[in-house]
């Protein structure tokens, strides 16, 4: 076999995400019914400046390990 080509790597880093996305319901449901009630709480704002601190770590991340 040769080596997973783009798509192969990004359907494996989207089905990654859903599995560490799923453990916190399936561990605690109290405590992440607790996390959406707080998330309820923020602004548009805050909750842009959390996605995109976010998305930065992510591509820090990214540029590290692949170059």
């Amino acid at each position: 076999m040769g080596s997973p080509g783009l798509a192969d790597l990004l359907f494996g880093a989207f089905a990654l995400m859903l599995v560490i996305e799923g453990l916190l319901p399936f561990i605690s449901p109290p405590r992440w019914r607790s996390v959406f009630e707080k998330a309820l709480q923020m602004s548009d704002g805050q909750i842009r400046f959390i996605g995109l601190s976010s998305m930065l770590a992510g591509i820090a991340m990214l540029y590290v390990f692949l170059t």
